[in-house]
C-alpha cells in the first residue's frame, strides 16, 4: 500500500463568510447559496495533483460537485498539462464557478458544466477517458443537520451538506457512476466525513470496479480522502 499523506487541516470548521477566499494559493469569489471551500479540503486538493504530476503528457480530470470551483482551478493551476471539466446542479454554483474561472484566468484549461453528478457531461465525449474524478461530495447526515450541525445552514445550502441518512448517499452514486468515466489506471478520488472510513472502504470494495483503497490522513492522523484506482481490463 502506498504511504499515506498527513497534511493540515481543521476539519468540520465553518468558515466566516466573505467576497472571497484563498485556497491552494488561489483567490476565489463566494456567493451565498455556494458553499465556502474549507481549509480542510486542501488535503484532497493536493493528493489529486499528486497523483496528477506522475501522468505523463495530457491529463484529463472530472471535478464533479464542483461547487465555486476551487479544486478544478487549484488542479489545473498546479498542472499545467490538466483539463479539466468541472460540474455542479444549481444555477448559482454553476454561475460562480465560471467567474472564478474567469478570474483565476483559466477558461482554457476548465470547463464548466451543469447537471445531476455525470449528466452534463454526457455530451463531452469523457467516457473511458479520465485520468481522474475527484469529488467533494455531501456527507453528513440529514439527521446531524437538523441536529447539533443545523448551524451550518444558516449561510450555505443544504444540498452542500445533506448526504441523506447516513451521509454516504452521493458517495454511493459517484463510486457507481465514476468508473465509466475512468480509463483503467485511472484514480477517483474524494472527500468524506470523520468516522465513515471503514463504510467508505466497504462501498468501493463492492463496487467491484477499484484496487483497494488508500486514504490520506488529516494533521490529526484521521483518514478523510479516500484514493481508489480503477481495475485494468483483463
Amino acid at each position: 500500500m502506498a504511504k499515506q499523506e498527513v497534511i493540515e487541516a481543521n476539519p468540520g470548521e465553518r468558515p466566516p463568510l466573505a467576497r472571497s477566499v484563498r485556497f491552494m494559493g488561489i483567490e476565489l469569489e463566494t456567493a451565498p447559496g455556494v458553499l465556502v471551500p474549507r481549509e480542510e479540503t486542501e488535503l484532497l486538493g493536493r493528493s489529486t495533483v499528486a497523483l496528477l504530476r506522475e501522468v505523463p503528457g495530457e491529463a484529463i480530470v472530472i471535478d464533479m460537485c464542483c461547487g465555486s470551483g476551487n479544486l478544478a482551478l487549484a488542479i489545473a493551476a498546479a498542472v499545467p498539462t490538466a483539463r479539466v471539466w468541472a460540474s455542479d446542479l444549481t444555477d448559482d454554483t454553476v454561475a460562480l464557478a465560471r467567474r472564478n474561472v474567469e478570474r483565476c484566468g483559466l477558461a482554457g484549461a476548465v470547463k464548466v458544466m451543469q447537471g445531476d453528478l455525470f449528466s452534463g457531461l454526457q455530451n463531452e465525449g469523457l467516457e473511458g477517458r479520465a485520468d481522474l474524478v475527484v469529488c467533494n461530495p455531501p456527507y453528513i447526515s440529514t439527521l446531524r443537520l437538523e441536529g447539533d450541525r443545523s448551524a451550518l445552514l444558516e449561510d450555505e445550502p443544504r444540498e452542500a451538506f445533506d448526504g441523506g441518512p447516513y451521509g454516504l448517499s452521493i458517495h454511493q452514486r459517484l463510486v457507481r457512476e465514476a468508473a465509466a468515466f475512468l480509463k483503467p489506471g485511472g484514480w477517483l478520488a474524494f472527500e468524506f466525513g470523520e468516522g465513515q472510513d471503514r463504510q467508505v472502504k466497504i462501498l468501493l470494495a463492492r463496487a467491484g470496479f477499484y484496487e483497494p483503497v488508500r486514504f490520506a490522513l488529516d494533521a490529526a492522523g484521521t483518514p478523510r480522502v479516500a484514493i481508489a484506482r480503477k481495475k485494468h481490463e483483463q
